[in-house]
């Protein structure tokens, strides 16, 4: 496996130079700077390849080239967004690049409720805590609807029709199946107890972890200078009204049917990232979080350049995720691989676990996706670590949320070390050449 990084650019306080001394031999990132919608022409792409290239690495993954609302929502731009999105496939293929990881959740990237959240140990992790969250859905952005939703939200138990998500159910320990934390959690009576002891500066604390924090320093939709993000968030939300699950796939399906052509004549392999957290939020559908969704759109769109980013951290955030059994199934379709690990609470909280830990099992995953190779020139399948703990000292440098150095650097080394034992214990088999 290729190991590689997520590095933000030449603004990024974590240089090149650090990674190289870690052992990195490949950078994830994209360009941040360009508005969303606009082309990434050759010329930039090229300037940001040959400055990676000069560090002694190569760009090997691009996390994100942004799918805008508009074809998720299917707005009338769409086909001209779409045209968009195509000619900027094409110049990164130029440029010699030709993995491309997006994702097609609503509005919201990622969410968490607490970016730097204790552990035993002095380290602190990403946490996300439903009641916090639904808080912030009801008393703060005071969504039409949200307090009937949460009344009703059980996002422990099976999604509707997933049979495998019935059965993973069993073999997990750490969450019970049912409602959150089981049928006796109430999830609106702890927001309401919440909301008798909130302050300004926590409910300020929340708008800056979900919507700005974790938003901000990508090519998203919110930036850290907003100066009225739930303002913003409203008319984002407005956009989707009348979109179900059915027509976000539908959309979905339209927008990666309308590129595979280019990414054949190209060579560039789709990873699509998976819901974070997998479950339906503010209202909106989220339609990359179980095994059931995963082969949905795989079987839709049956195209090999249609595939995933395997995330075990945002899979592993889903108790009816049986994410080593997820791994074996979809590797064949499996173009980039985020390791990381998420614990679940009894009351359906999850964090960020141990890289050696948790409900993911990376040392198996490293045994499925280590042999693999990526076409088209036949590198190592290429995975990064993700959400390393805060530690040491990281959370006084100003790096982004969620993407330590020191936290990740060791997150790195338990990984290496994994790979390195099982090759060294059982040698990996021999991939076929060429990545076929």
């Amino acid at each position: 496996m290729e190991k590689t990084w997520r590095w933000f650019g030449k603004k990024d306080k974590i240089t090149l130079a650090m990674l190289r001394q870690i052992g990195i031999e490949g950078i994830v990132t994209a360009l941040h700077d360009v508005p969303l919608g606009e082309v990434w022409t050759r010329e930039a792409i090229r300037d940001l390849r040959e400055y990676i290239e000069a560090a002694g690495l190569r760009w090997s993954v691009v996390e994100s080239l942004p799918v805008t609302e508009t074809i998720k929502y299917g707005g009338p731009d769409r086909d001209q967004q779409i045209e968009v999105y195509k000619e900027s496939l094409r110049n990164l293929a130029a440029e010699g690049i030709y993995t491309v990881c997006y994702n097609f959740m609503p509005v919201l990237d990622w969410a968490r409720t607490d970016l730097l959240h204790p552990n035993p140990d002095g380290s602190s992790n990403l946490y996300f805590s439903y009641a916090e969250f639904a808080y912030f859905d009801i008393y703060i952005l005071k969504r039409k609807g949200a307090r009937e939703e949460w009344k009703n939200m059980a996002p422990l138990s099976s999604p509707e029709g997933d049979t495998d998500a019935q059965s993973s159910i069993s073999k997990t320990t750490e969450a019970p199946s049912g409602a959150v934390g089981g049928a006796a959690r109430n999830i609106l009576a702890e927001v309401d107890a919440l909301a008798k002891e909130m302050t300004p500066e926590r409910e300020h604390e929340l708008v800056e972890n979900i919507v700005i924090k974790t938003q901000g320093f990508v090519s998203g939709n919110f930036r850290e200078d907003d100066e009225a993000p739930l303002e913003l968030f409203h008319q984002l939300l407005a956009k989707y009204e009348g979109i179900d699950k059915d027509q976000l796939r539908a959309n979905m399906k339209y927008f990666l049917e309308a590129i595979m052509p280019t990414c054949e004549e190209c060579g560039i392999n789709m990873c699509v990232h998976p819901d974070d957290p997998p479950i339906p939020i503010l209202g909106l559908p989220r339609i990359v979080r179980t095994a059931e969704d995963i082969r949905w759109f795989l079987n839709a769109v049956p195209n090999p350049h249609n595939g995933l980013t395997f995330c075990a951290g945002s899979l592993s955030a889903g108790a009816y995720n049986d994410v080593v059994a997820m791994a074996r199934e979809f590797a064949p379709r499996t173009h980039f691989v985020h390791l990381r690990s998420c614990h679940i609470f009894p009351n359906g909280d999850f964090t960020e676990a141990s890289h050696l830990g948790g409900r993911a099992d990376l040392i198996e995953l490293c045994k499925i996706f280590g042999p693999l190779l990526t076409s088209p020139k036949g590198e190592g399948l290429p995975f990064r670590v993700d959400h390393g703990r805060t530690m040491l000292g990281d959370e006084t440098r100003g790096y982004n949320a969620g993407y330590s150095f020191l936290g990740r650097m060791f997150a790195m080394a338990q990984m290496q070390g994994v790979l390195a034992t099982l090759e060294h214990e059982a040698p990996l088999p021999a991939p076929p050449q060429g990545g076929e």
